[in-house]
């Protein structure tokens, strides 16, 4: 890792970044600080500005939530985080000594915005981190670390949060690894935290994304912690007690590749992972084309056409077979999928004229 990078090897274990989604108050952030294990989390953090999608929701408290961050730094002894959106924001926190700073991923996705953070912050001895944009752009990430770069930002690290995307699955913020594996590739000095709350967006899935992100060997995590999570002001739902954290800090398996072994688990990870990712996007796929499917159903029944249609049904099939053949994929193959798919689809139509029937009939 490059000299100008090695700030985190200051810590002889992973880096745990943990604290609540919003500073609420300072009873909050001292409960929640007090309940927080001290030899597996180095920095508390807490959102004093909270940029939102929609007007008139919580925005966070405001630079009052500098005072209760200050207060948990002396108190105990944690090193400090906050996200900054533009100049003044980084005037306060460098004000307070916040130790953390990182960039939103709103904030990422606009060049401008960035390059004035940049500037607030030149020649900065703090830590700066860049969240990826809420779009899968690399250039978009790269770009911001390079401009930080540029105003002689020394001690830098990137989160990846996921990406935001219209389909729904099972993740509020698809992880699309790959970037930010790509990432890491073309900025090897860059430290890489992984955000699991925020890919998650529930309690549930955040052991599991924080495992493969230390299968891809990370550099940390940083995970949103409240005290009580069902009555937190913003992101409830991602929010885990202190005491779940420790549980998932301690259960994590870590990876490293200096030995044959370990780099073939991290390899195989890599490459599980793109599968997992592939076969996703596949079951979506089929899934809107059922969704597709049951339109046409309606459709057949309120225009009485059957649900099979011969000449259709030949003409997908050899469409498909040559499609299929063109990208490498054997006839015999693309015929039993085909099939399939096509069976499951006559079935959804079927289930729509035979509900609709049986309302008639009664």
């Amino acid at each position: 890792m490059n000299e100008k990078n090695n700030w985190i090897k200051e810590f002889n274990q992973p880096l745990a970044i943990a604290g609540p989604c919003s500073a609420e108050s300072e009873k909050q952030m001292m409960e929640i600080a007090e309940r927080i294990d001290k030899t597996l989390v180095q920095v508390f953090r807490a959102g004093i500005w909270k940029p939102r999608t929609k007007p008139n929701c919580f925005e966070g408290v405001g630079a009052i939530g500098l005072n209760w961050l200050k207060k948990v730094k002396d108190e105990f002894g944690f090193k400090i985080a906050t996200e900054v959106a533009n100049a003044n924001h980084v005037k306060l926190a460098l004000d307070y000594d916040v130790d953390y700073l990182w960039i939103g991923a709103r904030s990422t996705v606009n060049p401008f915005t960035v390059q004035e953070i940049a500037e607030a912050l030149r020649d900065t001895e703090k830590v700066v981190l860049v969240k990826n944009p809420v779009n899968p752009d690399l250039d978009l990430w790269i770009g911001a670390i390079e401009r930080l770069q540029g105003q002689n930002i020394q001690k830098l690290g990137a989160i990846h949060r996921g990406f935001s995307t219209y389909k729904k699955t099972k993740y509020r913020n698809n992880p699309q690894w790959q970037i930010a594996l790509d990432f890491m590739d073309k900025m090897p000095d860059v430290p890489m935290i992984c955000d699991p709350s925020h890919i998650c967006g529930n309690r549930e899935g955040i052991f599991e994304v924080s495992q493969q992100a230390y299968n891809f060997e990370y550099d940390g995590l940083m995970i949103e912690t409240h005290s009580h999570p069902d009555e937190a002001w913003s992101d409830a739902k991602q929010q885990i007690p202190p005491e779940r954290l420790t549980e998932i800090l301690r259960k994590i398996e870590l990876r490293k590749s200096d030995d044959e072994d370990a780099l073939y688990h991290m390899n195989l990870a890599r490459l599980r992972n793109e599968i997992d990712e592939n076969d996703q996007s596949i079951l979506e796929s089929i899934a809107q084309r059922m969704s597709i499917s049951n339109k046409i159903g309606e459709l057949k029944k309120e225009h009485n056409v059957a649900v099979f249609q011969p000449e259709r049904w030949k003409q997908i099939r050899e469409n498909s077979v040559k499609q299929g053949e063109k990208l490498g994929l054997s006839e015999e193959f693309i015929d039993k999928l085909i099939r399939a798919i096509h069976q499951e689809s006559i079935q959804h139509q079927n289930l729509i004229m035979n509900k609709k029937n049986h309302l008639q009939s009664e």
